[in-house]
């Protein structure tokens, strides 16, 4: 029995370790083993389940980004209210976007943009968890509630649920840089079996993707690599896989393949690293000892993880996990770190690079109708310019746009009013978020139908109406 697991063995309620990964027959590749589920899952043995083949990357923009410099400058609007750095046309006739966002405005084709999307919330910590968890009674995050109904891994690679990734999980480099997380993992009144796996926190997320062989063949990640790469000649040799049929190639794959690889960003081309690359939008040094004199915390809110981040969640979602956070902090632009003024040069860019380049490279795997890609924050920013040149916290309008996951893109939904204050048309609210999310990751009809549901539950996701124009 080859088994990939963590060390730890906390059982939940269904007799399955939380820490365990994958469990095949000596990959005798026979029996119901990986390749048995790989090969019942192509013949629809899941036919009826109310999981969809379909998974969520949430981008939070933690601090609550600016709506007006991001996705709606209003640039007819007096000076004091217009977006500080102008704006940029899109490849959508009327649309235009931030000065900072050139490479997603010639995907404008590719977004759904919601300019009416409000909760009225200008507190950090109440607004990120209603975000998060898009109004739920039960204040578990979204992700907690696609672990909860999709199981704490799927059921087909191990590959875990709900996972949220911080700067720090793309590299020893990004130690230090912004790790608030729970304002966006939280369970609220859901067991504790189906919290975000932060790899940040421990490394817990790549404990649990290592090989269980004797414990003293598992010192460092590099003993791990090695006996995957000696499994992996020898089958070579042997022919076990050139002979195995495409499932069982598929679940060699899983194991000896894509956990080996896992987290491991020199395994991706490098030509594809630099287009996602953020690298270049490091804090200049005269930034940071302006910053350090105000006592700010600057440092910690650098951008420059995030290309290697959504490198990450797209390997998990291609993995099998259904649902990743990835959070990129330093967007409360009010002075404490940034303000608007030497924010979004910095800010700005960083997401237009990383979102393009994840947006093209689901595309070229043909992942774009399984993914969806939401981006927000917790609130939006005063559409008054401070006396400081700054923006304050503000709940009345927010940022939020999709990507993919097989609704119709190339829209524009809802509009603000004239000074980008609050919405001129229905509001868009956080339920819509929740519901626009489950309907495209569950059947909800058949959800209904399911007495394994916890009912709170249920009633919540049938009761949330999507964003019409997105799900109908």
């Amino acid at each position: 029995m080859l088994s990939i697991i963590g060390n730890g063995y906390n059982r939940d309620c269904e007799g399955v370790t939380r820490r365990e990964l994958l469990r095949i027959g000596a990959l005798g590749m026979s029996g119901l083993t990986l390749p048995g589920l790989l090969a019942a899952k192509a013949n629809a043995a899941y036919e009826g389940s109310f999981i969809k083949d379909k998974a969520i990357v949430l981008l939070f923009l933690q601090g609550g980004p600016t709506h007006i410099e991001t996705f709606d400058p209003k640039m007819m609007a007096p000076s004091e209210y217009r977006a500080m750095f102008g704006e940029v046309k899109t490849n959508s006739p009327g649309v235009t976007f931030g000065k900072h966002f050139p490479q997603l405005a010639g995907l404008a084709d590719k977004l759904a943009i919601v300019r009416s999307f409000r909760h009225g919330v200008g507190s950090h910590r109440t607004a990120s968890e209603l975000v998060a968890a898009g109004g739920n009674p039960t204040q578990a995050t979204m992700g907690t509630i696609y672990s909860r109904l999709a199981g704490g891994s799927n059921r087909v690679t191990g590959i875990p649920n709900n996972v949220v990734l911080t700067p720090p999980a793309a590299g020893e480099k990004y130690k230090g840089l912004g790790t608030q997380t729970e304002r966006v993992t939280g369970i609220g009144s859901l067991p504790a079996t189906y919290k975000a796996f932060d790899p940040s926190s421990g490394g817990e997320l790549i404990e649990n993707m290592k090989l269980r062989l004797a414990e003293d063949r598992l010192d460092d990640r590099r003993e791990l690599l090695t006996q995957l790469d000696g499994i992996r000649r020898e089958a070579d040799a042997t022919g076990v896989v050139s002979g195995a049929d495409r499932f069982q190639q598929q679940a060699f794959d899983v194991i000896v393949g894509g956990i080996s690889k896992a987290f491991d960003l020199s395994n991706e081309d490098p030509r594809l690293v630099e287009r996602y690359d953020t690298g270049a939008f490091e804090i200049p040094a005269w930034l940071k000892k302006k910053k350090k004199k105000k006592k700010s915390n600057v440092p910690a809110q650098s951008p420059i993880g995030l290309g290697k981040q959504l490198i990450l969640a797209r390997w998990l979602v291609e993995a099998g996990c259904g649902f990743v956070t990835v959070t990129s902090a330093g967007w409360d632009m009010h002075g404490n770190a940034f303000g608007v003024n030497d924010g979004m040069p910095l800010l700005g860019p960083s997401v237009d690079k990383a979102v393009s380049a994840f947006i093209g490279d689901l595309e070229a795997r043909g992942l774009s109708d399984k993914v969806l890609l939401v981006i927000t924050g917790e609130f939006g920013r005063t559409p008054r310019i401070n006396k400081k040149g700054r923006r304050d916290h503000w709940g009345n309008l927010c940022t939020l746009a999709f990507s993919g996951g097989g609704l119709p893109m190339g829209q524009v939904i809802g509009d603000s009013d004239r000074t980008a204050s609050r919405p001129s048309t229905e509001p868009i609210t956080v339920q819509n978020l929740l519901g626009t999310i489950m309907h495209s990751v569950f059947d909800v009809g058949q959800l209904r139908l399911e007495t394994s549901v916890p009912s709170e539950i249920a009633r919540t996701l049938t009761g949330s109406q999507p964003i019409s124009q997105l799900v109908g």
